[in-house]
């Protein structure tokens, strides 16, 4: 092979492997609802969502407050032109202009917003508002282009499953020919502008309305046994996935299979009318736990294996003015006063700490006083900080020890402060992996970091730890696996021509 064969090997190789960098793992995000009363201030709210290492976020409005709470915190943001408006957004150009010119402009780019759903789930809506939403979508995205952001800012709107005539068998979605006057435009748009479908999903329904039908495993991603879709010969072991490659179905029966879907919606309540005996937290943490693991592995489903699917848990907390059944009220994973209504870990590793519905509830790993939690030496400056002031606020942690003049005082350091109060809270709430998170920042140790007069807390008894999960996933592992096999095809195959 001469010396420019081997450069062009190199190069086109090089290129290829630039390939690995596209690849990412779905991404798991939150749905930040206020329906709610003593709720914490959006600030406290924000700092509870960073400490819990999650990145993606969706408001149902466009609340100035909320957008300066969110404002330098990198969290990608989804934003809301609630039902209400979509009116004077469909009639008026210049009402677009304007809300994007006071409401949007002055907090961006510092609040990082990536998409703006234009009315939700317009179907289910008591008032007819479905004819407004892509003309106010149209106003929106112009006023978008008129900014120079239409590129990095996505239009759409989000559904229920409302919009099908037909779910199952996944082969044999259909969308409901009465919505097509709007949803045909909207998947024109959709696609025209690489934009995705947004729906809500929530398999605890279809079990609780139909539990002869459907088995509690199959909506847990619990189940052992497969469902067949019988015009396809596809193998499904949980509703999620089957509900998504309806939608999928759908979209390429009318030529739109282009159309990522991502999920604005999903979860399972903790509590529930009497009826709804499967609204627990044990099946709430199972669900979302399970889920999260599906996401961010890229699983994809049967009909798209790998394929990422964006998905947003609901929700950040309860929401007791919601009208309807008691499970209405009770989808979040956090009580107003921002304790956990059970333990879930964002990232995918741990299996999740037994249910925490009480001040003193039971978690994994038992209270012991073989381990503490201290700051990583990887964590950030700024992880640290919103560890730190977390901690001493929101999770109530007794932080007059690292005061000056008090015994943990000195080193008078971020790290060594950020330590004490991370052990103390850890120490506080049952010493489980998930109380050690603080978005990475935590470290658990089975070194007492005690020192002089600075006694580090240890509380319960000596029971040994459970053992982490052995699970750890890759985020991008299905894209990851199949761009790597593409790439030694190739470059072997470039490298055989250049020889002859």
């Amino acid at each position: 092979m001469g010396s420019g064969g081997f450069v062009q090997l190199v190069f086109i190789c090089f290129q290829l492997f630039l390939f690995l960098g596209t690849c990412r793992g779905g991404k798991i995000g939150i749905c930040y609802g206020r329906n709610a009363d003593d709720l914490p201030p959006p600030e406290k709210a924000v700092q509870l969502i960073q400490l819990h290492n999650i990145k993606y976020v969706r408001i149902y409005d466009s609340n100035i407050q909320l957008l300066k709470a969110f404002a330098n915190t990198n969290i990608e943001l989804i934003i809301a032109i609630p039902n209400s408006d979509l009116l004077p957004f469909s009639q008026f150009q210049t009402n677009a202009d304007t809300w994007l010119k006071n409401t949007l402009l002055p907090y961006y780019p510092a609040t990082k917003v990536t998409h703006i759903t234009v009315g939700a789930e317009v179907t289910e809506a008591p008032n007819n508002v479905s004819s407004l939403v892509v003309p106010a979508m149209q106003n929106i995205f112009t006023a978008l282009r008129k900014a120079a952001l239409h590129r990095k800012i996505k239009v759409s709107s989000t559904h229920s499953l409302g919009v099908m005539s037909r779910s199952f068998p996944p082969s044999a979605g259909a969308f409901d020919s009465k919505h097509a006057f709007f949803l045909k435009p909207m998947l024109e748009f959709l696609a025209e502008h690489n934009s995705p479908f947004m729906v809500n999903l929530y398999p605890y329904y279809a079990y609780r309305d139909s539990t002869s039908n459907v088995s509690l495993d199959y909506a847990l991603f619990e189940s052992s046994s497969e469902v067949i879709d019988p015009n396809t010969g596809l193998l499904y072991t949980n509703m999620f996935d089957a509900q998504i490659d309806a939608i999928n179905f759908a979209l390429t029966a009318l030529n739109f299979r282009t159309v990522e879907i991502m999920v604005t919606e999903t979860g399972w309540p903790t509590k529930g009318s009497p009826k709804e005996t499967a609204a627990t937290p044990d099946n709430a943490q199972t669900y979302n736990t399970n889920l999260i693991r599906h996401v961010i592995n890229n699983t994809g489903t049967p009909a798209k294996p790998g394929e990422e699917i964006d998905t947003y848990i609901f929700s950040l907390f309860n929401e007791n003015r919601k009208p309807g059944l008691e499970s209405e009220r009770n989808w979040g994973l956090f009580f107003p006063d921002q304790t956990s209504v059970y333990n879930l870990d964002f990232t995918g590793r741990s299996g999740g700490g037994a249910v925490d519905t009480t001040a003193g509830g039971n978690f994994t790993g038992g209270l012991n006083n073989g381990t503490w939690c201290v700051a990583s030496n990887n964590a950030s400056e700024s992880d640290l900080r919103n560890g730190l002031d977390w901690a001493c606020g929101p999770g109530n942690v007794d932080c007059s020890a690292i005061q000056p003049s008090q015994p943990c005082f000195e080193p008078d350091s971020l790290a060594s402060h950020a330590s004490y109060a991370f052990n103390s809270y850890y120490q506080q709430n049952g010493a489980t992996d998930i109380a050690c998170t603080f978005g990475g920042a935590g470290f658990r140790t089975n070194k007492n970091p005690s020192y002089d007069n600075c006694m580090y807390m240890v509380f319960g008894t000596n029971k040994t730890a459970a053992a982490n999960a052995t699970i750890s996933p890759s985020k991008s592992s299905s894209c990851v696996k199949a761009i790597s096999i593409w790439i030694a095809v190739g470059c072997l195959l470039i490298g055989s021509s250049a020889f002859l």
